[in-house]
């Protein structure tokens, strides 16, 4: 499998070369994630990475979003970064009742990137190895009609599909009332399978208890049942990096 995965990785950066693009400064796991995304097939994997350089290169020139950038966004304090897993994922929530639509798309967009970039950072020692993943919690808890967002949801899975590949672990959803149902089913016609499997709605105390236990007391908050506290995303300090960006 490892010869495969070899000669895999060879193909696939040559086949960026031949699109015009390099994969130099690039490790294995970080191209790996592109390759399992696309079923290993090289050619896919390669115009994938190409088209997420082009998208990375316009949307964030910088290397990263400054929080001066989404002012708006940020002043909900609605994004929550909680530190690791029991699997040493990094665990982020998103509380939907301090969500509205957003006026901005661009703004929203960059926050989008903004809460991605720096939840997969957090898991970083010292250095990014390219394969790491993330946990999110989606809270639905006390949402009215106001705070639904459907075509905000749809971004957010669809930059994590596209953009950020196999770095979702797993994706909790909490408290879905009634009314959301329908909306969850038009959010999810714009999810690979590969996303919905990732995806667990949990309904039911027997689901609770598992993803407690999945996500681990210390690090979840005591509103869910944790022993941890709710920490916003901008009040968290990440250690700066030996070298290099997000890839």
């Amino acid at each position: 499998m490892d010869q495969q995965r070899d000669f895999a990785l060879t193909q696939m950066r040559r086949s960026v070369e031949k699109l015009g693009s390099s994969a130099e400064g690039y490790g294995d796991h970080t191209l790996t994630r592109f390759l399992i995304a696309r079923s290993m097939e090289v050619e896919k994997a390669a115009k994938m990475f190409v088209q997420w350089q082009k998208w990375r290169g316009g949307m964030v020139p910088n290397g990263f979003i400054s929080e001066s950038e989404i002012p708006d966004e940020l002043e909900a304090r609605k994004i929550f970064l909680q530190g690791l897993s029991q699997d040493r994922f990094p665990l982020m929530i998103v509380q939907t009742n301090r969500h509205f639509p957003a006026k901005d798309q661009i703004q929203f967009k960059k926050f989008v990137v903004y809460i991605l970039d720096k939840t997969i950072a957090s898991a970083f020692k010292g250095r990014e190895v390219g394969n790491e993943k993330i946990i999110g919690i989606i809270d639905l808890q006390n949402i009215s009609y106001k705070n639904v967002d459907a075509r905000g949801l749809i971004t957010g899975f669809q930059f994590l599909q596209s953009y950020y590949p196999e770095r979702l672990a797993k994706c909790y959803i909490l408290h879905m009332p009634w009314f959301f149902v329908s909306v969850w089913k038009v959010v999810s016609r714009f999810l690979e399978k590969a996303t919905l499997e990732k995806i667990v709605i949990v309904t039911n105390e027997d689901e609770a208890r598992e993803f407690r236990r999945e996500v681990g007391e210390e690090v979840l908050p005591e509103v869910y049942g944790g022993k941890a506290k709710l920490v916003a995303i901008q009040d968290v300090e990440l250690a700066p990096l030996q070298n290099g960006s997000t890839n």
